[in-house]
């Protein structure tokens, strides 16, 4: 609905009075909310973001898992709340340097007011040779690097490896680096973050092989639609339940935790897209005066021009707890945010961990 800009007393009223309206039959129904019940997003002007959405929000179900994971970046320590409903920690990150060692290894003690289980995250995300050379055996980097991830863990309940530039060639060797690793942290929980899949495309991530490795594998369910692709949800739920249906053919509802985007992003006509957290969204919609959100599959998202026209598909609290309320749905037993920072904090009241 496209409500009128006040231009006197009696306009004034009558948006308040169909503002008021649109509120009551939305805390009155008992039926689940859709996009029709929801319609466009007005935006009121000097707001933080957009308050019809907190207040829709108000009037949805909680999620509840059995374990809720959140990454934390190391340095942003002050943003994990200590009453947010979170079982796991995965703390990012440690990294290879271009020697094969392992370095930036965060210091549990700064999580100390922190109670739950906290993740040592070793990533390699960008270079490709790199990871093949700590991968294969016949180069004594692979020893070194499996005994110093071994002993950095030994302050954390578990490791996760997060090797996103894996060659298919490769597949062998990361499958025995887990084992192997797994040998040697012993009892702490050993899990790898592997992309979104919806069927086996013969890469170095099979779902089933790994699950039969590791303790728990995070299936990173965004980047749908990325920085080089057309505009769109970074994870439209018919997507995700994709995804999700595959994952737990494959892997399992006990060692499965699906991934969740708490980010957004906005595609120029021809620049790659950029990464926005929710704050950064609330402050571009004030900045630029929009004055109309859409949603798509309950993701929201506007457009608007200057010298190019902008697509901006992001993460609120709705669609957030939508897309985790479909999880539910399917059973999924556990659920991962990257990552912390970036969220409209109101999904933390709509979170409950499962006795």
């Amino acid at each position: 609905m496209n409500l009128p800009k006040p231009t006197g007393s009696t306009s004034y009223l009558f948006v308040l009075l169909v503002f008021f309206f649109m509120i009551s039959e939305i805390l009155t129904a008992e039926t689940t909310i859709t996009q029709e019940d929801l319609g466009p997003i007005v935006p009121s002007p000097g707001q933080n973001a957009y308050p019809p959405v907190a207040l829709v929000g108000e009037a949805q179900p909680s999620a509840a898992f059995r374990e809720i994971w959140t990454y934390l970046q190391n340095g942003d320590e002050k943003l994990l709340d200590a009453l947010y409903p979170v079982t796991d920690v995965v703390y990012f990150g440690a990294a290879i340097n271009y020697r094969g060692h392992l370095y930036g290894t965060p210091v549990r003690n700064k999580l100390l007011a922190y109670k739950g289980r906290v993740h040592l995250v070793v990533n390699e995300m960008s270079n490709q040779a790199l990871t093949h050379f700590c991968l294969d055996p016949e180069y004594p980097i692979r020893n070194t690097l499996l005994t110093e991830i071994a002993d950095a863990s030994k302050d954390f309940d578990g490791v996760q490896l997060d090797f996103e530039m894996v060659p298919a060639p490769d597949a062998e060797n990361f499958y025995s680096f887990l084992t192997l690793l797994k040998k040697k942290i012993g009892k702490k929980t050993l899990s790898v973050a592997i992309p979104a899949r919806t069927r086996n495309v013969g890469d170095a991530y099979d779902y089933d092989r790994l699950s039969k490795i590791v303790d728990k594998i995070i299936v990173m369910a965004y980047d749908e639609h990325w920085s080089g692709s057309v505009p769109g949800s970074i994870a439209s739920l018919a997507w995700c339940r994709k995804v999700s249906d595959y994952a737990i053919a494959h892997i399992g509802k006990d060692k499965l935790v699906m991934g969740l985007p708490f980010y957004g992003r906005a595609w120029t006509e021809k620049n790659p897209a950029k990464a926005y957290r929710f704050s950064g969204i609330s402050d571009l919609i004030n900045e630029k005066n929009i004055s109309l959100i859409n949603r798509e599959e309950s993701i929201p998202f506007f457009s608007y021009d200057e010298t190019v026209h902008v697509n901006v598909f992001f993460e609120d609290g709705f669609s957030i707890i939508s897309r985790a309320l479909m999880y539910e749905d399917l059973s999924v037993q556990a659920i991962a945010f990257w990552k912390l920072g970036q969220e409209d904090r109101s999904i933390w009241n709509r979170l409950v961990i499962m006795p």
